[in-house]
């Protein structure tokens, strides 16, 4: 226990066969940590090296520790446990980043009150052949752009894999994610947890060895993490609009056809607008419920929403409502009953008011039902 109060910093790399590389940026690492007179460990994830990564590792000094599930997040998660320092500083094992920066990257944890540092490569200097032209000028910065837009982030590189943290700070991330989607899953983590952010500007270096990239494979990962951890942009906003229109047009539809650019338009429009508001009405259930399962598993502290819908909406006034709107849609349908009755069972053209109090019904059944999921879902919040 001893030994662990000792180590103030510690330095971990992943590495897939990178026995070209892992040595240089070993030595690089423990030089500037004796240069600096920080006491620390290098930790080097092997990650199922075929090569000599392992034996270049040790023999620079580094501790290895072993990794057999594949994948960039995985072998973080296995180096960050075994880390015994109360500072973290990670960085790829290829030679692209430059550890003599360490120091800048630490400086600002202990003597500025940050609590996460990052390096930018696009505020630094990006090395001829260091970063493909797709990667520069598409993947990094459309990314970057989806990352500000969904989480707030003011980051200008998100992707850059030379970051520094507490380890203190670590444990209250909860990371999960094991593939390339694992440095986003931090940066979301440090949003939500209002981590004192700092970005400094590196150099980026043409890495040596084979590149473990899969640009569309890890790009779809990165966008797929995005989209399941911002609601917001998955289920609310195309829910709502979805919802709004359909409801609108199932009124401007409910009494005679209408000329929309220079069409006439009429009921298989109005079918159309009955489908997107239960459809939309269901997606915003969904982003409902996924907000406030993250709240209760704790992926997110809180949420205004939620919070407003666990204040002001309980089990019974969902079913109170979900019936208001399914008694409203059974008493057209009786009206249309009652009418079709009048005529003697013959022909009646009541198309319109179907499609309103079908409408009306669905939305009522879905209202009910969400009631009580919703309720499920936050049993844990008040247990």
């Amino acid at each position: 226990m001893e030994e662990k109060n000792n180590i103030e910093v510690s330095v971990v790399m992943p590495c897939l066969d990178e026995e070209e590389a892992v040595g240089i940026c070993v030595k690089q690492a423990r030089e500037t940590l004796e240069k600096i007179g920080i006491t620390g460990e290098i930790i080097v994830v092997d990650n199922g090296s075929s090569d000599n990564s392992v034996a270049v590792s040790q023999n620079e000094g580094a501790r290895v520790v072993f990794e057999p599930d594949r994948g960039y997040g995985s072998a973080y998660l296995k180096g960050f446990a075994e880390a015994k320092g109360k500072i973290i500083i990670m960085g790829d094992a290829d030679n692209s980043y430059d550890f003599s920066q360490i120091g800048d990257f630490i400086a600002p944890l202990k003597k500025e009150g940050y609590d996460f540092v990052i390096g930018s490569r696009f505020k630094g200097n990006i090395k001829k052949g260091a970063m493909p032209w797709a990667n520069r000028y598409i993947g990094n910065p459309i990314l970057t752009f989806l990352i500000r837009l969904f989480f707030g982030s003011k980051l200008s590189d998100v992707y850059c894999g030379m970051r520094a943290f507490k380890k203190r700070d670590y444990n209250k991330m909860r990371l999960i994610s094991k593939g390339m989607e694992f440095a986003l899953e931090m940066i979301v983590s440090v949003l939500r947890l209002k981590l004192r952010i700092k970005e400094i500007p590196i150099a980026y270096f043409p890495r040596k060895g084979k590149s473990k990239l899969s640009p569309l494979s890890d790009t779809w990962r990165s966008l797929r993490f995005m989209l399941l951890f911002s609601p917001d942009y998955l289920f609310l906003i195309p829910g709502v609009t979805l919802f709004i229109l359909g409801t609108i047009f199932i009124f401007v539809f409910l009494r005679e056809d209408v000329v929309i650019f220079g069409r006439l338009c009429g009921i298989h429009m109005m079918l159309v607008a009955s489908l997107a508001a239960i459809i939309g009405f269901q997606i915003i259930n969904i982003g409902i419920f996924a907000k406030s399962y993250s709240i209760t598993e704790r992926y997110i502290n809180t949420d205004r929403m939620v919070n407003f819908f666990i204040k002001n909406f309980n089990l019974e006034k969902g079913i109170i409502i979900g019936l208001i709107f399914f008694l409203i849609g059974s008493l057209v349908n009786l009206k249309i009953f009652y009418d079709w009755i009048r005529v003697g069972l013959g022909q009646l053209d009541r198309v319109r008011l179907g499609i309103f109090a079908l409408t009306f019904v669905a939305i009522g059944i879905q209202t009910i039902a969400s009631a009580f999921f919703l309720s499920i879902l936050n049993l844990k919040k008040t247990e």
